[in-house]
């Protein structure tokens, strides 16, 4: 059986690793868009062109290789090239140089594929303008008006870093793939959490990514002063946000899963001084799940609990519901594929959610798509001291290159039949 080479993808990943790469702090600075991000998609497309693959950027900015025949569905393996600032080497990284190593393997092995073989390093994965740009684009779920308006948090707008990165943003309309074109799609990624590592297991097959659901909430009472304000007499937006904080597990074990989230992730008190009871608490609130009857179970309670907590204290509550995305969930035969052969290789693995969002959930509901975990050490991400051990990365690749052989009704150009005179 072919195997991959795992030097080839150490190597690979750490050349990507050196665009945007800061000295000072270790880490990687590559957002969509900037040109730090544009060198990494000139070397993948370089990299494509070495290996004698038809490849293009689309409008998107989505940089596209491809390996087999030009009139048959591809099986697209993918992932993204852009990072968070002070990101790490591997995310999103491995699951495209992962999907070049299958591509290599298979010819030097001689391997023709039925199916053709795309591997895409999506664009602006990492939300620097509010989505999945590369993934939303293929799968067609970007608007004009989205496409227009989109800023990243500092007010640049979309469609001027794209006109510096030589795109113009409307023709993002343009990469829309459609579903009979897509034969399946995969998606290598690091863990990103700790469970994978603390479990000392190899693969995780991913059932689905969690739906997510961000609220900005707001609690308001009555700011005054820390000295002479009795106790029992403050209206004390702080005190309210923190009784809730004390409620969320509650509300997972009455109404949530083992797979539910809900976070506090920002905070801001007003007037916000040392010496004055906090008169408002500003603050958002995460939750996840796999399952969308979930979801609003949890918004449900976390409603009527801030409404509790807010008359106890004193405090009139508001908040604004800013997002609701849907679960989305992997194809079941894409997921069997992956089991039997994670068993043939006799890996260890754990099928399990994804609670962080990846390029795959925009596929799951336009062609057949799988997401394969392997390893984050201590479960680091989106950070410097990110990390996944070679030997889990091998055994990773190894599982996607078997799949993909499956997937496309390979055979050795060897064992092609011959040819038979009739006469």
């Amino acid at each position: 059986m072919p195997q991959i080479n795992i030097d080839r993808i150490e190597q690979d990943i750490i050349a990507i690793s050196k665009f945007g790469f800061n000295e000072a702090d270790r880490g990687v600075y590559r957002q969509g868009f900037t040109p730090e991000d544009m060198a990494a998609r000139k070397w993948l497309s370089d990299t494509f062109e070495a290996l004698g693959m038809d490849h293009r950027m689309d409008g998107a900015g989505n940089v596209i290789g491809r390996f087999g025949p030009a009139d048959k569905p591809a099986i697209m393996i993918a992932s993204h090239l852009d990072s968070v600032p002070a990101g790490g080497i591997f995310d999103g990284v491995l699951g495209v140089v992962a999907g070049l190593e299958v591509v290599r393997t298979l010819k030097e092995n001689g391997v023709e594929p039925e199916f053709p073989i795309e591997i895409i390093g999506t664009s602006e994965e990492e939300g620097r303008f509010g989505g999945m740009l590369g993934a939303q684009a293929i799968t067609g779920h970007l608007t004009h008006d989205w496409l227009d308006t989109a800023k990243d948090e500092r007010g640049l707008a979309l469609k001027d870093a794209m006109a510096e990165a030589g795109l113009n943003a409307q023709d993002a309309l343009h990469a829309y793939r459609r579903p009979e074109e897509i034969h399946a799609f995969l998606e290598l990624h690091v863990e990103q959490g700790p469970v994978l590592d603390t479990e000392k297991t190899t693969i995780g097959i991913v059932e689905g990514i969690s739906g997510v659901f961000k609220w900005n909430c707001r609690l308001m009472g009555k700011a005054d002063h820390a000295g002479t304000a009795p106790m029992n007499m403050r209206s004390d937006a702080l005190m309210g946000m923190v009784d809730f904080a004390h409620e969320i597990q509650r509300i997972i074990d009455e109404e949530g899963t083992d797979k539910s989230r809900i976070t506090i992730g920002h905070v801001a008190l007003k007037p916000g001084f040392p010496h004055t009871v906090p008169g408002e608490a500003d603050f958002t609130i995460v939750g996840r799940d796999l399952d969308e009857d979930v979801m609003k179970a949890l918004s449900d309670a976390c409603r009527r609990v801030l409404s509790s907590i807010a008359r106890k204290h004193k405090l009139k509550f508001e908040y604004e519901e800013m997002s609701w995305l849907k679960p989305a969930y992997c194809d079941r035969s894409l997921m069997d594929l992956i089991e039997s052969k994670t068993q043939e290789l006799d890996y260890s693995y754990k099928i399990m959610p994804s609670g962080a969002g990846h390029d795959v959930q925009f596929f799951c509901n336009h062609t057949k798509a799988a997401l394969i975990f392997v390893p984050s050490v201590n479960g680091v991400s989106h950070a410097p001291d990110e990390w996944t051990h070679w030997s889990d990365i091998e055994r990773g690749a190894q599982l996607l290159f078997e799949c993909v052989l499956d997937l496309a009704g390979s055979k050795a150009a060897s064992e092609a039949p011959t040819a038979v005179n009739a006469d």
